[in-house]
């Protein structure tokens, strides 16, 4: 039987701090234009939801709850420090940072001290990390991450098929020896097209065999995973102690973005396999949303479904 996660009957938040800062917080939507939509509920779970994990115990991962701040870009753009302080006050205790909206790392980092907050991991585009790899570690450190992560492959970088995600395999273990000297891990997060199968071949099985395992570990996406039909727990056998780090971003049962716990995929099966792909931090995701506030909410709700 298919694991839920979400009830309806989610708890209230009584503090009145977060509500006043929610007040803010709304009015700062208000300005961007985001209105509310319905969405869907389902239960859909990974290929072969049944995987073998090798006899381990189904105990749930201590992580803490997580979130990617490319959900919340828009509200970044026009108040960093507030931003920052309404998901503390919501309950989320780790940050993975797209960009620094235009703030200095120091300023950043403070806010970061500040509020109780940690951000182990950012995202970083393939150029600036071979370009500017200095200064991009610089600012990991200000920052306190232990993680890069290599975001996306644009549709350019990847013209050349096949050919294209060698040579990023190969940049990818250099970026990596210069990250690990650094005393920092190089990952690379998935969309779709990675499953795309070219020649009997995934890019993604050549960025994880043509890769150092010691040197470059990967970010799965849930949602883009599902989307493609990944066997995840088979994934992470094939691959032990590659996944470090999780997006938890879910799917309508048409396939769209989905609220945390809100949508069809079942994530039982890949919790259960923790262990086994070494799950160290996990983040709430929602790239689009008609109703930020209602996301957020909903995603420390569902992260303390799936983890706690």
């Amino acid at each position: 039987m298919k694991t839920r996660f979400y009830q309806d009957n989610s708890e209230s938040m009584p503090c009145d701090k977060v509500n006043l800062r929610r007040r803010y917080f709304l009015k700062l939507l208000a300005g961007s234009g985001l209105m509310i939509s319905p969405l869907l509920a389902g239960s859909l779970a990974f290929a072969n939801a049944n995987a073998n994990t090798n006899g381990m115990a189904k105990v749930k991962p201590n992580v803490k709850p997580g979130i990617q701040l490319y959900t919340v870009r828009d509200l970044m753009l026009q108040d960093v420090r507030s931003s920052l302080q309404l998901l503390a006050e919501l309950g989320y205790q780790e940050l993975e940072f797209a960009g620094l909206f235009d703030r200095p790392a120091a300023r950043i980092a403070s806010w970061l001290t500040e509020l109780e907050l940690s951000a182990p991991s950012g995202h970083v585009m393939l150029q600036p990390l071979l370009h500017d790899t200095n200064q991009v570690l610089a600012e990991a450190h200000t920052l306190g991450h232990r993680y890069l992560v290599m975001p996306y492959l644009s549709e350019h970088e990847r013209s050349e098929g096949l050919l294209s995600y060698q040579k990023l395999a190969e940049q990818l273990n250099r970026i990596g020896e210069q990250c690990q000297a650094a005393g920092i891990t190089l990952a690379y997060h998935n969309h779709d097209f990675e499953f795309a199968v070219f020649d009997n071949t995934r890019p993604y099985d050549i960025l994880l065999s043509q890769t150092d395992a010691r040197l470059v570990k990967m970010e799965i996406d849930f949602y883009w995973a599902a989307k493609m039909q990944v066997d995840v727990p088979a994934l992470f056998q094939r691959y032990p102690g590659r996944f470090p780090l999780w997006h938890m971003k879910d799917m309508t049962a048409d396939g769209n973005f989905a609220d945390l716990g809100k949508g069809t995929i079942d994530f039982g099966p890949v919790v259960a396999a923790a262990g086994i792909a070494g799950l160290q931090h996990a983040f709430v995701e929602r790239d689009n949303t008609d109703n930020l506030d209602l996301t957020l909410q909903q995603g420390i709700r569902g992260f303390k479904k799936i983890f706690i």
